[in-house]
């Protein structure tokens, strides 16, 4: 695998930094994930939970191995340190200024090893009048401009199904900016500290509304080009529920589909702004069931789809024949990137299950295989997550639901 061989510390929490060195786990590097004791990753407690562990952190978590270390204490600190010296990356999350406060800064580490890579991960970068400033990735994205232009035209902004800032800022970009800063130092640079700001990251995914704004056009939620202005780029209701997508942007495409329509009027209003022209293709649409405009428009070369609920999502034939769904619970998860071969690598691991795990006395002895016993009690273990879970908005009914599955785990098995 491209990865094989390079070893990424993760000191990050919940979704950004785990989805960026997921990405690179999943491309062969060793991955260490590094959590404070007690308390560890509060992902691990976010609801559904399965045998104890949560469902969204195995997701985003697999092919990881996991250490616990106090940086607050000098001996976690220099653990740290003598990690970093055989470590290619190291990807943290904190608010600027912690790592340096903890003693092991991005000078600290490079002095350690000049050719390990930095890559800090936050809401707003390193500087700037918000750099300290708490947020979600429902704020980058207010802040960025992304959720202002998401919804319908006469209504409110409409927070999107994905993280986009967390899982683009946050993951995708520091992960392409992690692989190119290896690619320095295998030339014979030296390692560099990467500032990852998500709300950057997400402002830069906008780079086609800024530059049709600064052109003059108006950009307005739900009346740009590609968020329904046009009826050759929509979403259709179809008759007894359902929807439709037609991005049919090339002349061709539309044709096509004006002729499967029975209305070849149309073709020249592709790119009308006239409501009379969507209403028109709305009726159409209306007039069928979502299965019976499926079966009329699959043969059909015009860039129509239907609308997939999530649960339908598996049972697709593509999604099915590419093995693109990742597994639930802890079972091991196909990687979503492939490398070129005519069968992609097969699966590698799941996530780390133990979270209670001892610090390990020496750098050496993460190649080995121990048994540690949990030393928190379950009802501290309930405490604990209860607090968490309340601070990130979880409702109590979901808690209880939540804590309910705990089970006490007397001893925990690390294969590290």
């Amino acid at each position: 695998m491209p990865l094989t061989g390079i070893r990424v510390l993760d000191l990050t929490r919940l979704l950004p930094g785990a989805y960026c060195t997921l990405l690179l786990a999943d491309m062969g590097a060793d991955v260490i994930k590094v959590e404070e004791p007690e308390t560890g990753d509060y992902m691990r407690w976010t609801p559904p939970l399965v045998d104890g562990q949560s469902a969204l952190f195995n997701a985003i978590n697999r092919n990881k191995r996991s250490v616990t270390l106090n940086l607050r204490t000098d001996a976690g600190r220099e653990l740290l340190l003598r990690l970093a010296e055989g470590a290619d990356v190291l990807v943290e999350g904190n608010r600027p200024g912690v790592m340096e406060r903890l003693g092991v800064g991005w000078e600290v580490l490079h002095a350690r090893n000049p050719r390990v890579i930095m890559c800090s991960i936050t809401g707003y970068g390193q500087d700037g009048p918000f750099a300290s400033r708490a947020g979600h990735d429902l704020n980058y994205m207010a802040t960025a401009g992304g959720l202002g232009l998401n919804g319908e035209g006469e209504g409110p902004p409409i927070p999107l199904a994905v993280q986009v800032a967390d899982i683009g800022g946050g993951g995708l970009q520091p992960a392409v900016a992690i692989l190119g800063a290896l690619m320095g130092v295998q030339r014979g640079g030296e390692g560099r500290w990467i500032d990852a700001s998500m709300t950057d990251g997400a402002v830069t995914w906008l780079a086609m509304a800024f530059a049709a704004r600064d052109a003059g056009e108006s950009v307005l939620r739900g009346d740009q080009r590609l968020a329904g202005r046009y009826a050759c780029y929509r979403v259709y209701a179809c008759k007894n529920g359902g929807y439709f997508s037609v991005a049919a942007l090339e002349p061709k495409f539309w044709s096509a589909l004006c002729n499967a329509l029975e209305r070849p009027d149309l073709v020249e209003l592709q790119y009308s702004e006239d409501p009379a022209t969507q209403t028109a293709v709305e009726e159409i649409f209306a007039s069928q069931t979502r299965r019976e405009w499926q079966e009329k428009l699959a043969p059909l070369d015009a860039c129509c789809e239907p609308v997939l609920e999530i649960d339908e999502v598996r049972h697709h034939p593509q999604i099915a024949a590419r093995q693109a769904r990742t597994t639930p619970a802890r079972r091991a998860q196909r990687r979503g990137l492939r490398g070129g071969r005519p069968r992609p690598e097969t699966y590698r691991g799941i996530a780390p299950g133990g979270r209670h795990l001892a610090a390990t006395s020496s750098a050496h002895s993460l190649s080995t295989c121990s048994r540690v016993t949990s030393r928190l009690p379950l009802l501290s273990m309930i405490c604990f997550a209860r607090a968490r879970l309340s601070s990130m908005g979880i409702c109590e009914p979901m808690i209880a639901r939540a804590l309910s599955s705990l089970k006490p785990r007397p001893s925990i098995s690390r294969c590290t």
